[in-house]
This record gives structure tokens, sequence and C-alpha cells, in this order.
């Protein structure tokens, strides 16, 4: 059995398709990995999946955005003490289970305080070709803005210790939460370092991911919080 006691998955969840959320839920138990479900307003809730898979679960009222479900989870784990760990996961099944032991390997072994999936460390058959420029595009903007050269800068798949999840304050309830977190990197002097992840694009995953429309806005919006930071 792995030591997983330690660990909490966060898992923000909003009008998923219950047999998807169910798989990937119980894909996590099965491996005993703690879970806590954000519920970011769905109607309906997803208490009843929650229990029978045998996860936590936190919901709110009305949907704020990812962004707001993780600091909904991150604050539940600060104040968990047996939580030394926290992982990102998305409800949607695009992460791989198997993938948890190596994210957190360095943060076990005290090598890193965040540690990002990164899908471009592996041959990468599967990303659209569209979907793929954003990213490169991605990577270029927080590059420049940043001083941090990821390889992958928009993977959902990251995990924290204690130090890096308590010391991170998400303002961002959207999509820029990703951008957020890198600063909020940046700003506390917190290690990181990328591993290699897989990610699944199945019809219904890329059915629930954001639009490529959505970049500029979003790049908009991360240049405002950086200029109001400064």
């Amino acid at each position: 059995m792995r030591d997983t006691a330690a660990v909490l998955v966060i898992v923000p969840a909003y009008n998923e398709a219950p047999e998807t959320l169910s798989s990937v839920l119980r894909s996590l138990r099965a491996a005993d990995y703690p879970v806590l479900l954000v519920d970011d307003g769905s109607v309906p809730s997803c208490a009843d999946l929650a229990a029978q898979c045998g996860c936590s679960y936190l919901a709110h009222p009305r949907n704020l955005g990812q962004g707001a479900a993780l600091r909904t989870g991150m604050n539940y784990a600060v104040h968990a003490a047996q939580v030394e760990y926290v992982v990102h996961f998305d409800a949607d099944g695009q992460h791989q289970v198997a993938d948890l032991p190596d994210l957190l390997a360095p943060l076990r072994a005290d090598e890193a305080d965040v540690v990002l999936g990164s899908r471009f460390l592996l041959p990468d058959p599967e990303t659209p070709l569209l979907k793929r420029y954003l990213l490169k595009g991605g990577r270029l903007f927080h590059g420049l803005l940043l001083g941090m050269w990821l390889s992958d800068a928009h993977c959902g798949l990251r995990a924290l210790n204690r130090r890096a999840f308590a010391a991170i304050q998400l303002e961002e309830n959207r999509m820029a939460h990703a951008s957020e977190i890198l600063m909020e990197i940046r700003r506390h002097q917190l290690r990181w370092m990328e591993v290699p992840v897989r990610i699944t694009y199945s019809e219904y995953a890329v059915k629930k991911g954001q639009s490529a429309w959505k970049a500029l806005p979003i790049a908009w919006r991360v240049l405002c919080m950086c200029i109001g930071r400064k």
C-alpha cells in the first residue's frame, strides 16, 4: 500500500457527467488517496456521489469557478493537521492516477515545494494542434512576464507541500488562477519543478475544456494582476 495518508487530492467539479466523475473518484480511492470533492455549484449536487465513492465533500452554493474551488480545498487542507501534501486533479478524466507517485516524490524528498505536471516532457501525440500552439504561446507569455520558463504553463495536475498550499493565496475565481499560482510561487520564492505526466483527451474532456477564444481575456487579466501587485 502506498503511503497516501498525508496526501489530499482536491477535485473541483462543476456539472460533470456522473459516470465520468464517478470513474475519477473511484480510481483515486482505489489507489488509497484521500479525496476532497469541491462541488462548485453543480445542479444536481454531487453530494450523494461523493458519499458513494468515500470522498470528503464541500460545496459552493453557486458556481464561482475552478480557482475558487481550489481555494476552498486548500483552505480546508490548511486546517487538516494530517495533510502534508495536496494534489490538484481535474474531474473530467484527463489526469492519470498513475502519475501521482512521481508528482509527489520530489515533495517527499524535500526537493521542491510545488511540482507541476507537464504533458510536453514525454512524447505527446494527443494534444490537438491548436491547443498545442496556445500552450506554447502560454509558455512564452509566462516566461517573459514571470521569468518562469516552463515546458507546460497550463497543466492543471500539480502537487504542493504544506509550505506552498498554506502560503498561496488565490484571488482569481476562474481560469486565471493557473497563472496566479505561478505568480504566487514566484512571490513566495517557492521551489518548483516539472515532472512528465500524461493527459487523456477524450471527446468529453475536450468538450468540457476551455475555448481558445478565452486565452486573450485570461492573458489580459493576468497582466492586470501583475501590474496591480507591483
